[in-house]
């Protein structure tokens, strides 16, 4: 469990009222990674919803070979910086991350269960409906980062 004040001081929370607050407030906990450390992975089961508190992490698409799935390659996208979400496939069907964040230094990070926000959220509909507006929004967000990165690419 964390300190609601701390959920406070992100906007992407800005919706919840004390309750509710307290109620996410009860599922998060603060977790520290080193640089290097894969925080979470593309094509594994996302069970959790993150926010970075500080230090910094890296956004990375992963690709497959085309003949051989065992070889991989790793595309940077953009950096993810304190305040911003990641991990929003955990309150996305199917539930499996879609890339690979590593911590680009020492940081920590509010780590949010999945599961038991999903459940929350099936009793306190208007809690779900804006929070599904946050995550929409801050997806579209990483989309337009990762047009601008193809851009630069294409450039």
């Amino acid at each position: 469990m964390v300190s609601p004040e701390l959920l406070r001081r992100y906007p992407f929370f800005g919706f919840l009222n004390t309750d509710e607050l307290k109620a996410v407030a009860m599922l998060a906990e603060e977790v520290d990674f080193q640089t290097g450390d894969v925080i979470l992975e593309v094509g594994k089961p996302a069970g959790a919803l993150y926010f970075l508190i500080d230090g910094r992490a890296e956004l990375y698409y992963v690709a497959a070979g085309q003949y051989n799935l065992v070889e991989q390659k790793a595309f940077y996208i953009s950096d993810v910086n304190p305040g911003e979400i990641f991990g929003i496939s955990a309150l996305i069907e199917p539930y499996v991350y879609t890339g690979t964040i590593h911590a680009a230094g020492p940081c920590r990070v509010l780590k949010i269960d999945a599961s038991a926000l999903r459940a929350v959220c099936e009793v306190d509909i208007r809690m779900a409906r804006d929070l599904m507006r946050q995550t929409a929004k801050a997806a579209m967000e990483r989309l337009e980062d990762t047009r601008v990165q193809l851009a630069a690419a294409r450039a």
